[in-house]
């Protein structure tokens, strides 16, 4: 289904001919993150001429419309100071001069931050995001940011404004006939393509995970207020959160550490780890999806790991009473606050006057300015607030509950599910209806609105499609490096899928 490539010879091919910025450009489709910060430490290889690929790789895949803003002469005065560095005998950085990107509704200084709106263009702050500070002042190189689902509105990434190729859209990094995922369309396709090895992204309700298991990417969505949320363009201030995105969960490892503290973590023992199957995730799979998951359940309990059977039947219903009601409650205020708070310069009604997209426009105007929300005829719309109360005061709670209990009466280390019931989805306008919404965040939303943390990570091509399919540990809340362990062992234990176009 998909082939381990070993560190050792993903090193040696990319290392070759690289210690300099005049050299071969580099062998890009396997290296991840971690290995390219432990070849520019020791001198194997240059941080210019490490980004000098990565960009000559991004301006070749254009057609994909990955980015929004592809900043050249930035990234290679960020990789010459840090060359420049390693030349001094300073001690390394835990990311000195790895290229990365940042999805562009994430504040970075100096460039354009759209969020994927056109209202947002001239937009262009002073100062870094402070997740994004984080991963600069541990010496990451900025190759510039991402497209994205506008204004993070959606799944698909079919986003009509600013396209670099000749079809509308981010594009899929292994088929640019297929919808990227979103939010986080840009950041899971640029890594998916190898036009850089990690990245961030954001989520509300699957936008690292989602986008990162239909481009072949591992990401985390960290329990919420891990991450600092300040200078990101927002739809929720109880769902939204900051994730690294990746080549491997061992950079997601190195991201989370140095966005959060603490220390380094190594892969998990897999025997005697308890892992909970519900079959409310198991709904709606297609053919490739089940059989990748069913064969890395196999391979999970070949190698010690215990599958718990666990009954939820209460999860979908109370989700569905919290998930879309706080969205498009807080999606108001706090956009208006952003917007005031960040000196844009753009107010709430000029914002939905310029939106591009359809599906975002639609939903802004009927329902997120009036503040309301869809019902049953005749009524057809209804006040927001009182069922926003409803659900903050008691479906969330009961919500938070039942996976509280669910983890501490079967005592497991976390519930495991395909993150995705579909490979990806034909491009176009119809990826981002309705149905595909609710039917591609069907997994990754109920952990989200619990707040709890997640981990996705690649476990092969399905056989047909030859898509990417990954599968999701959620865990309880703070439990992050656990999953994250957890995923490493699980990379490990079933390769690492290949590279997209």
């Amino acid at each position: 289904m998909r082939r381990l490539v070993p560190a050792s010879l993903a090193a040696a091919a990319v290392l070759a001919g690289c210690a300099s910025p005049g050299g071969p450009a580099p062998d890009l489709t396997t290296l991840t993150a971690s290995e390219a910060a432990a070849a520019v430490c020791s001198g194997r290889v240059s941080s210019e001429a490490l980004t000098r690929a990565y960009l000559e790789r991004a301006k070749a895949r254009t057609a994909l419309n990955a980015f929004v803003t592809l900043d050249e002469a930035g990234a290679l005065a960020a990789a010459k100071a840090a060359d420049a560095r390693r030349a001094s005998g300073a001690p390394c950085l835990p990311l000195q001069g790895v290229p990365i990107v940042v999805k562009d509704n994430i504040e970075a200084a100096g460039l354009p931050a759209t969020a994927g709106t056109p209202a947002l263009k001239g937009f262009v702050p002073k100062v870094d995001a402070p997740v994004l500070a984080k991963l600069r002042d541990a010496g990451a190189v900025v190759l510039g940011k991402t497209n994205m689902h506008e204004l993070a509105f959606g799944i698909s990434g079919f986003n009509p404004a600013y396209n670099t190729g000749p079809q509308p859209g981010v594009r899929n990094a292994y088929d640019p006939s297929k919808m990227a995922g979103g939010s986080s369309s840009g950041t899971a396709v640029a890594i998916g393509s190898r036009m850089a090895p990690a990245g961030l992204g954001t989520d509300t309700g699957g936008s690292v995970r989602l986008p990162c298991a239909l481009n072949g990417c591992a990401s985390l969505r960290p329990t919420m207020g891990r991450y600092a949320q300040t200078g990101i363009a927002p739809i929720s201030r109880t769902r939204d959160t900051a994730g690294p995105m990746a080549v491997s969960m061992n950079d997601v490892e190195l991201m989370d550490r140095v966005i959060a503290g603490g220390a380094a973590v190594a892969a998990a023992e897999l025997r005697g780890v308890r892992l909970g199957l519900a079959p409310e995730f198991l709904a709606n799979l297609d053919t490739d999806t089940k059989a990748a998951f069913d064969a890395a359940l196999d391979r999970l309990r070949a190698a010690g790991a215990v599958v718990v059977s666990v009954p939820m039947p209460t999860l979908m219903p109370l989700n569905g009473m919290v998930g879309f009601p706080v969205a498009m409650y807080e999606a108001h205020d706090d956009m208006v606050k952003y917007l005031r708070e960040r000196g844009t310069g753009v107010s709430l009604a000029q914002l939905v006057a310029g939106i591009a997209s359809p599906d975002v426009k639609g939903t802004y105007e009927a329902l997120v300015v009036p503040r309301k929300l869809p019902a049953p005829p005749p009524a057809n719309l209804v006040d927001t607030a009182p069922i926003y109360q409803a659900a903050m005061a008691t479906h969330r709670p009961a919500l938070i509950k039942l996976y509280a209990d669910t983890f501490a009466q079967h005592r497991i280390d976390a519930l495991v599910f395909p993150t995705v019931p579909r490979v990806a989805a034909d491009a176009g306008p119809q990826s981002s209806s309705v149905e595909t919404f609710g039917l591609f965040i069907q997994n990754t939303d109920p952990g989200s609105n619990a707040g709890l943390p997640g981990v996705q990570v690649p476990i092969g091509l399905g056989a047909a499609s030859r898509l990417p399919v990954g599968l999701e540990l959620d865990g309880p809340a703070g439990s992050d490096r656990r999953l994250i362990a957890l995923g490493m062992a699980i990379e490990t234990l079933l390769g690492r899928v290949p590279a997209g176009r």
